[in-house]
This record gives structure tokens, C-alpha cells and sequence, in this order.
């Protein structure tokens, strides 16, 4: 996790250099803008990365001498099934929808959101998956 960390930062000082020299050149505040955002994402995420490689123990890509199999092994949970993201979707659709249609389709969609969000976050606090 330290390499991920490092590639991060590195690119976030790659991308601000590039920001920095696309501002003065072009003058266009879009363009600067996004590049300036992309650096402080690329920052975050390298921050993350390694603060986080600090609290865990090395992994085998933090050693040069690691094989391929050395991080074999379970990867973690993943859901087998849920309805939830299906309403989310049809919810998200609907409220995208109602800039084109009108807004009083929202008064439809946030109740299907609000349900659709409700069942993925308490998925498994009840009925058959609790024990997960």
C-alpha cells in the first residue's frame, strides 16, 4: 500500500506542475480548474493511501522480493445478492429525468431513492442475511 501511496503523490505533484504551466500558457479557467481539482483528488487519495499503509501490516507488494502468490488468499465480503441497487437506479432515473420532463416528478423519485438507500445501508441488520 506504500507504492500506491507514493505513485499518488507523485502523480498529484506530476499534475499540479502541469496545471500550474497549462494556466500561464492558456489562460483558460476551465481547463486550469479541472486540472487543479484532479491534483487535489490525486492528493487525497495518496494521503489516504499512506496514512493508511502506516496502520496495516506490509503487504506483498511492499516487498521487492514478493511472488505473485504471496497475496493469495480471501479477498473480503461481497454481497451474493440485493434488490436495493435496482431501486436506487430507477429512483436516480427518475429524479434525472425530471430536468427534462419537469420538476414535479422529484415529488415520485425521493421516495424510491429514500427506500432504495434505506434497504442497501440496513441490508443486513434484518431478515435472512442478519447473521453476515
Amino acid at each position: 500500500m506504500k507504492v500506491q501511496g507514493w505513485m499518488f503523490l507523485w502523480l498529484s505533484l506530476f499534475i499540479l506542475v502541469v496545471a500550474a504551466v497549462y494556466g500561464v500558457w492558456s489562460k483558460e479557467p476551465v481547463g486550469t480548474t479541472a486540472l487543479f481539482l484532479a491534483f487535489g483528488l490525486s492528493l487525497m487519495i495518496g494521503f489516504y493511501l499512506a496514512f493508511t499503509a502506516r496502520r496495516v501490516d506490509a503487504m506483498a507488494q511492499d516487498n521487492k522480493q514478493a511472488d505473485v502468490a504471496d497475496e493469495a488468499g480471501e479477498v473480503g465480503f461481497f454481497s451474493p445478492h440485493s434488490w436495493q441497487p435496482l431501486s436506487l437506479a430507477v429512483g436516480g432515473a427518475l429524479a434525472f429525468l425530471s430536468v427534462a420532463i419537469g420538476w414535479w416528478l422529484l415529488f415520485f423519485s425521493f421516495p424510491i431513492l429514500l427506500v432504495g438507500l434505506w434497504g442497501w445501508v440496513f441490508e443486513y441488520y434484518t431478515g435472512e442475511n442478519q447473521n453476515q
